[in-house]
């Protein structure tokens, strides 16, 4: 038989677990809203991405990776230094975060887009070689649309205003001053590894997840 002490102590812990609880929603709210009016710097820096295996499957924005961490999705496996206030909460900016669940990542992981052109591409016009700004640059369809081309990953280049407009819609065997660097190819997991490589070459804590090769941590 249950007796009223043992009662009531059920009682008292269920208000007290709501209580922590309620206090636990409460602060995660107050840091949400915290986020939402931070603007600085560290807020949009890059944050390595690591599935639950530690295998670095993605680049994303440090206010992305904290949602991911309050969200019990993630944890923070490296910080940046930098230290977001709430009233009943600090949390570190985060450098490199985990995944508390394996997922499982398809061999084409990106969307064709232009600006995963220009990732691929590495902001460098596949022409004439030179590196420009993402604004600097257009997309070429080699094989022009205007003569059947079709917009996939194997036709599509980054190009300068200078070589788009040299080329026009012309083929490239019809043009013996112009040729592409590399062959276009789709956005694989070696691409993918190579910008988080590029991207991550600044950052200390990034590299013990990269498997930086001597050479590349002297570069």
């Amino acid at each position: 038989m249950q007796t009223g002490k043992s009662r009531k102590q059920r009682v008292t812990n269920s208000r007290h677990a709501g209580h922590n609880g309620a206090q636990a929603k409460k602060a995660t709210t107050e840091l949400d809203v915290r986020i939402g009016v931070f603007r600085q710097p560290a807020m949009q820096t890059p944050v390595l991405v690591l599935n639950a295996s530690y295998e670095p499957i993605n680049i994303c924005g440090a206010r992305r990776a904290l949602v991911l961490v309050l969200k019990g999705v993630a944890r923070a496996e490296e910080q940046q230094g930098a230290v977001l206030h709430a009233q009943r909460m600090n949390v570190g900016m985060p450098s490199v975060i985990r995944l508390l669940e394996y997922r499982r990542i398809p061999h084409q992981t990106r969307a064709l887009s232009r600006k995963n052109i220009l990732l691929r591409d590495r902001n460098m016009c596949q022409y004439c070689s030179v590196i420009l700004t993402a604004s600097e640059l257009t997309l070429d369809h080699v094989i022009p649309r205007s003569r059947g081309g079709l917009s996939t990953w194997e036709n599509l280049v980054a190009c300068c205003h200078d070589c788009n407009r040299r080329k026009g819609n012309q083929m490239l065997h019809e043009l013996t001053e112009m040729k592409l660097q590399r062959e276009p190819r789709p956005f694989s997991l070696h691409t993918s590894r190579h910008i988080m490589r590029m991207i991550g070459s600044a950052d200390p804590s990034w590299r013990r997840y990269l498997y930086f090769e001597s050479g590349d941590a002297a570069a």
